[in-house]
């Protein structure tokens, strides 16, 4: 089984729930995650996905609102930028993966998504997809690749497959991503179809049984009718870009686990300095176990 972890997903929440009197605490939380993560799914092959670019040019060209409200506003006085409070750990984190010798993926230009969904893509057994991202949802593909959503840490997480997708939404399980795209998601600056909501996405969904089928019929009630002509230029710019890509030139990437860390005096200085010593030990005797 391949594990695909979103990193950058992972370490916010870890950032949010561990206390933050610890030094590095988005690290050591991620860390400990990360063993667990190992422990319980027991992955041949693992990848940790990174954001090269979480605001790509590709999508901020086709929808200009993509994520804007989280570019952060200059200062009314200084002219200074706040710093993102998580950037430090999110580097701290990778450098440490990357000493531990774990296989760190990302592509310039593109957002942990589009690596996962390649990755996904490309592998010809089981796939697990872990995120709390909901976009990621769209890759579900019963039998071979779902998604483990958090609801605390991974002590709790959702196995989401097409009947939880169905079970949550009420439509098919493949098709989420076209019905996410009605919807819209505040959240990443992505209005949707304005006017319609969650229920009223699921029922066009149900009916046509896909984006392209809604926007060529000619048979939707009028105001519905209306509602999708005036989000028209949206929805197919959204269509276009949205959806997480699924051919990111990577490369030929190993994906395999090493029981013993590629820099262990980096590594050392690493948990030294920052206290991780106890979160890296942990995820280097998951690693000795699946050796």
């Amino acid at each position: 089984m391949l594990l695909l972890i979103d990193y950058s997903s992972l370490l916010y929440r870890a950032f949010f729930s561990m206390p933050d009197s610890l030094p590095a605490h988005a690290v050591h939380g991620f860390l400990n995650m990360l063993a667990r993560l190992l422990g319980d799914r027991q992955p041949a092959r693992l990848a940790i996905a990174v954001d090269d670019d979480w605001r790509p040019a590709f999508r901020v060209d086709a929808i200009p609102s993509y994520k804007a409200h989280r570019v952060a506003d200059e200062d009314a006085e200084g002219g200074e930028v706040e710093e993102d409070p998580i950037a430090p750990q999110e580097a701290l984190g990778r450098e440490a993966l990357e000493a531990m010798g774990l296989p760190v993926v990302g592509a310039a230009g593109f957002e942990a998504d589009d690596v996962i969904a390649t990755l996904a893509t490309r592998e010809p057994g089981t796939v697990e997809v872990v995120s709390g991202d909901r976009d990621l949802f769209a890759l579900v593909q019963d039998p071979r690749v779902s998604v483990l959503y958090p609801r605390r840490g991974t002590s709790d997480m959702v196995t989401v497959d097409e009947a939880e997708i169905t079970r949550r939404y009420g439509i098919p399980g493949t098709a989420y991503g076209d019905f996410a795209l009605l919807r819209g998601d505040p959240s990443d600056g992505l209005p949707g179809a304005r006017g319609i909501g969650e229920k009223t996405a699921g029922r066009l969904i149900n009916e046509h049984g896909s984006l392209d089928a809604i926007l060529r019929s000619e048979a939707l009630p009028a105001p519905l009718a209306r509602k999708i002509d005036a989000a028209r230029e949206y929805l197919e710019a959204a269509r276009r870009v949205i959806p997480p890509v699924r051919d990111v030139p990577l490369g030929d990437v190993s994906l395999a686990l090493q029981s013993r860390p590629r820099h262990p005096r980096v590594l050392r200085r690493i948990a030294g300095e920052h206290e991780l010593d106890s979160a890296v030990d942990r995820v280097r005797r998951a690693l000795e176990r699946l050796a």
